[in-house]
């Protein structure tokens, strides 16, 4: 009998022993993000993009107001920015940085939250867009702004200061900055930048400090003139005299342009410029052009999405490179990505700057150069892509100045440089 009871016991402990062990795998949290990096190599500074309905398959609907933070297995909640991309005040996507180490695994535990987690974070990124006040003073940033029609550049020879802050908006992170032309011209510039800190709100504020000048901070490195700068857009349209035009976007024939503020930091800033009813040509439809361009953390480069709408047929999305200064181009592929790239003393403070466009392989159609006469763009080494109405062509554009990294010192440091781009853009991080 007393074996029976002593049976009976050490199975009725076994069994609740099994139940523990059955509550406690179901109990364990399934709000787990496991993200793996794939390469053998350290991937610093990596972007990652969450979107909401993806962390809602872990967390369960978050509801209005609500915010998730990400955990580490520490406990230490991560930096994250929380983005409306849709524009309806409630935020779609989590952005946040994370520097892997060769075939690093990390798990983060995702927690709804009332708030975000309190946390001082550096600012990493910052864009901004600012008209001038009737008082010579700028401000405060616009979240949207509409150029007026056929704005002309500024004549500095006769007004000390552009209508708007730097000539239109200017984007930058805590390696690097840009700006766009907010008028006919529509060229992308390069502020060269020896500071980490967040300085465009205050750059061209005093027109006695010459930004084409090095300061503390930096300078404005790039000389534009009619090229395409730093990345600008034009198209290629065949006509019927069975030749090609290359059509800058911008000039006389735009239309209604508007800059729209998506987000502002601190992990990235991203803003969108639409450029309804362009005439690339008087006997064709007019084209519709969006840009959303978004700069993040520790990258020497913006990322464009450039997505148009009533193409003419047949017709090529083309960037490209200034080679006012430089003597050549190059070109690389590595993985699923092509690179057209420069490297020269080409900056304005007369010393060495690299730059780069690159874009997946399968975009590419064609890279060449412009005339240096007699055409809308010149001087422009420039890459072509295919279009497609409605579906975005993504490139990225890079600026290394030997003052801003020492990689950037030497040609081949600059191309090692992009070669490991391409490869980290062409390997994801898996999830």
């Amino acid at each position: 009998m007393m074996k029976m009871l002593n049976t009976r016991r050490a199975l009725l402990i076994a069994c609740m022993l099994f139940m523990i062990k059955v509550s406690d795998g179901q109990s364990k949290p399934v709000n787990r993000i496991i993200i793996t990096n794939p390469l053998k190599t350290d991937r610093p500074n990596e972007l990652i993009v969450l979107k909401r309905a993806d962390i809602e398959k872990k967390t369960g609907a978050i509801a209005a107001g609500k915010y998730v933070i990400l955990k580490k297995a520490t406990g230490m909640p991560l930096v994250v920015q929380y983005d409306d991309i849709n524009g309806d005040n409630k935020w779609d996507e989590v952005a946040f940085l994370y520097s892997f180490k060769p075939g690093e695994q990390i798990q983060l535990q995702a927690v709804i939250s009332d708030a975000p987690a309190t946390i001082k974070a550096m600012v990493r990124a910052h864009v901004r867009h600012m008209r001038k006040n009737s008082d010579n003073t700028f401000g405060p940033a616009l979240d949207k702004d509409t150029m007026p029609v056929n704005a002309q550049p500024t004549d500095f020879s006769k007004q000390a200061l552009p209508p708007y802050l730097t000539e239109g908006p200017a984007w930058e992170n805590d390696k690097v900055g840009f700006r766009l032309y907010f008028d006919v011209r529509n060229g992308n510039d390069i502020w060269g930048k020896t500071t980490t800190a967040m300085v465009m709100d205050e750059v061209g504020v005093d027109a006695a400090k010459n930004y084409h000048k090095q300061a503390d901070w930096g300078m404005d490195i790039l000389k534009v003139g009619a090229s395409l700068g730093a990345g600008a857009l034009a198209m290629r349209v065949p006509l019927q005299n069975g030749k090609d035009t290359l059509v800058r976007l911008g000039g006389k024939n735009i239309g209604r342009v508007t800059y729209e503020k998506i987000a502002d930091g601190p992990v990235r800033a991203m803003f969108k410029m639409t450029y309804a009813n362009w005439k690339v040509a008087d006997n064709l439809p007019a084209v519709t052009v969006t840009e959303v361009i978004s700069i993040w953390g520790g990258a020497y480069f913006y990322e464009n999405k450039v997505t148009v709408t009533n193409a003419p047929p047949g017709s090529k999305l083309v960037t490209g490179i200034v080679n006012l200064h430089s003597k050549q181009s190059h070109e690389a592929t590595t993985g699923a990505y092509k690179a057209l790239y420069t490297y020269d003393v080409q900056s304005e403070n007369n010393d060495k700057l690299g730059m780069a466009v690159i874009m997946p392989a399968k975009q590419v159609v064609a890279m060449g150069v412009t005339p240096n006469a007699n055409t809308d763009v010149q001087n422009t080494y420039t890459v072509a892509g295919n279009i497609k109405n409605n579906q975005p062509m993504v490139y990225r554009f890079y600026a290394g100045w030997e003052q801003s990294d020492n990689r950037f010192t030497t040609e081949e440091g600059f191309r090692k440089f992009l070669i490991n781009e391409m490869m980290n853009w062409s390997k994801p991080l898996s999830r």
